[in-house]
C-alpha cells in the first residue's frame, strides 16, 4: 500500500476537532486509509477514537497509507495542516 511521511501540523496535535475532521474525510472517500505514529500498528483513519489513540503531537511524523493516490494526498494535506486555526 503506497505511503506517505508527515508532519503533524495541528497546534495541540491529533486531538479531538483534528481527529474529526480527518476521519470525516477519510469515510466520505471511501478508501481504506491507515495512520501509524512512531513504529506502532496502522490504526483505521476513518475513526477519530483510533486517531486520537495514536498520541501524535504537534511535529510527530506520522505515516498516512492507502492504495488511492488523490485520497492520500488528501488526508496528507490533512494531517499536515493546523485544523485548529480554521
Amino acid at each position: 500500500m503506497p505511503s506517505k511521511n508527515v508532519i503533524v501540523g495541528s497546534a495541540v496535535g491529533l486531538h479531538a476537532r483534528p481527529a474529526a475532521l480527518i476521519a470525516e474525510a477519510v469515510s466520505n472517500s471511501g478508501a481504506e486509509v491507515t495512520l501509524a505514529y512512531d513504529g506502532s500498528e496502522p490504526i483505521d483513519a476513518g475513526s477519530a477514537l483510533m486517531i486520537m489513540t495514536l498520541g501524535a503531537g504537534n511535529g510527530a511524523e506520522v505515516t498516512v497509507a492507502t492504495d488511492d493516490p488523490a485520497v492520500l494526498e488528501q488526508i496528507a494535506e490533512l494531517v499536515a495542516k493546523d485544523l485548529d486555526a480554521e
